[in-house]
């Protein structure tokens, strides 16, 4: 069973390596660092998957991995973090009715570290609700608490921004 697991674990690890990178570049704000959370979290994953007893529990526990390992490389290198949009690897989708100079990315980053990674795991990288509370440790009512409150907080962020384009 653990030598299965471990296949499992690094077919899932490869596939998912792009959105483990986006997700610890939304968190860190640069490059080699987001490598480096992400390296870290897949060695931990891969030195601890005897602790993963239930394969359906595979992503929320490397995400809870590697959201940990974001957090932690954050609280050493206590900065101000500098997010470029041009240095996000992926293509910006683009919906006719775009405003121009409306980028709710950018909005987001504005948000507070654990409302930010609730509405980056749910909107950015699609995880449910009761997946994030695993992911994060907390409540699943904190985690709905804090996903509205961030939600109020950016609305208003937009409809100020609209107002002054």
């Amino acid at each position: 069973m653990a030598a299965g697991m471990y296949e499992k674990l690094t077919a899932y690890i490869i596939a998912g390596q792009q959105q483990f990178y986006r997700v610890a570049y939304t968190h860190v704000g640069e490059r080699e660092a987001a490598l480096d959370v992400v390296q870290n979290a897949i060695c931990k994953a891969l030195e601890n998957y005897g602790s993963l007893r239930n394969e359906g529990a595979m992503k929320t526990w490397f995400y809870r991995i590697l959201i940990n390992e974001s957090w932690n490389y954050l609280r050493k290198n206590k900065r101000e973090i500098a997010f470029e949009p041009a240095d996000f690897p992926e293509e910006i989708y683009e919906e006719p009715a775009y405003k121009e100079g409306l980028d709710i990315l950018a909005e987001v980053e504005t948000l507070p570290e654990q409302i930010k990674t609730i509405i980056i795991l749910h909107y950015f990288e699609e995880l449910t609700l009761k997946e994030i509370a695993e992911v994060t440790g907390m409540n699943l009512n904190t985690v709905k608490t804090r996903l509205y409150s961030g939600l109020r907080k950016l609305k208003g962020l937009v409809q100020e921004k609209e107002i002054s384009l």
